[in-house]
């Protein structure tokens, strides 16, 4: 890796935080490629492209989660692409409840603006399942886990 940092991601990622913390939208999508490609591996479906797919996702972010605040964890950049952990909280106005959402996000950065990200961002499950029940589920739950036939 070229450079390493602990919360002070590169300009554009920067950019794009203060955005987030302002509520700034067109400041938000100036720094996003027109032909800007999202990919979200665990959830192929929600992949797109173009910058106003950003515009609209973010216009129903701001006004479902009008308290929404970001920070960047830490970031890590190696020539073009950048490597960050978000953290994202609020309010969601429908019914008051937490908005919490956390992981990487890997961007390509072409002349100061985002070309590309993969995004791994999820909600946050404090009622979630322990490890044990994880696995069993990814792998298949058998009635009895000491089963091995």
């Amino acid at each position: 890796m070229s450079q390493a940092t602990q919360g002070t991601p590169p300009p554009v990622v920067q950019r794009l935080l203060d955005a987030v913390n302002q509520r700034d939208l067109a400041s938000l999508v100036a720094c996003f490629a027109e032909d800007y490609t999202n990919e979200t591996p665990a959830h192929p479906r929600r992949g797109f492209r173009g910058r106003e797919q950003v515009r609209r996702n973010w216009t129903r972010i701001f006004a479902e989660v009008p308290d929404v605040r970001a920070r960047v964890v830490r970031s890590a950049t190696d020539g073009r692409t950048v490597w960050t952990e978000w953290r994202m909280s609020g309010t969601r106005r429908s019914d008051e409840g937490a908005f919490e959402m956390t992981g990487p996000v890997i961007y390509e950065v072409v002349d100061g603006l985002i070309q590309s990200a993969s995004l791994f961002l999820e909600p946050i499950e404090r009622d979630s399942d322990d490890i044990d029940a994880a696995i069993r589920r990814a792998v298949g739950h058998r009635t009895n886990p000491q089963d091995n036939s």
